[in-house]
């Protein structure tokens, strides 16, 4: 005796549930381009755009939570790739990066910018001239606001930042 199942509500319950996986993941993911160290400063060199430097190591837990939580936000990421060049620093390794006429390890480049936690992020102007670290775990939301604050010329024309933010439109 020979069992037949009927192939077509088969496929029907596969392509649903392959419909069902696709969209349980986020819409609003979003890629960065991270780029390296001398890579980026020289992108933003010749780009004339602001660089937001992501310092981290491998053991840090909220440098992932970051990365999963803010980084991973298409409007951050799009805006992100729309006004700065993105670099990621790894704090504790010994590859050979360059500032100026100087080669370095990205540890004691990280420690040139007074970095002593994890995560940091590090804005600087296109010629790399340091504007600000921000040290520590940095909401989605805020971050857009820092990223708004520098990328749309606010810091450049002294706006002070708390009139930036309060002048924002709250969210309901």
């Amino acid at each position: 005796m020979r069992i037949r199942f009927p192939l077509r509500p088969l496929l029907l319950a596969l392509a649903s549930v392959a419909l069902l996986v696709a969209s349980s993941r986020p819409a609003s993911a979003g890629k960065v381009d991270w780029r390296s160290w001398d890579d980026g400063l020289a992108r933003a060199k010749s780009g004339n755009r602001f660089v937001v430097v992501d310092v981290y190591t491998d053991w840090c837990g909220w440098c992932r939570r970051m990365e999963a939580d803010v980084y991973a936000r298409r409007d951050v990421s799009e805006y992100l790739d729309s006004k700065f060049v993105t670099v990621k620093l790894n704090a504790e390794s010994g590859e050979l990066v360059h500032r100026g006429e100087r080669s370095m390890s990205a540890r004691t480049l990280a420690s040139q910018f007074q970095v002593t936690g994890y995560p940091t992020t590090i804005f600087l102007r296109p010629d790399g001239e340091r504007l600000a670290n921000v040290p520590g775990y940095i909401p989605a939301e805020k971050f857009l606001l820092l990223l708004r604050y520098i990328g749309d010329g606010h810091m450049d024309r002294g706006e002070k930042w708390e009139d930036f933010v309060a002048a924002q439109p709250k969210a309901n």
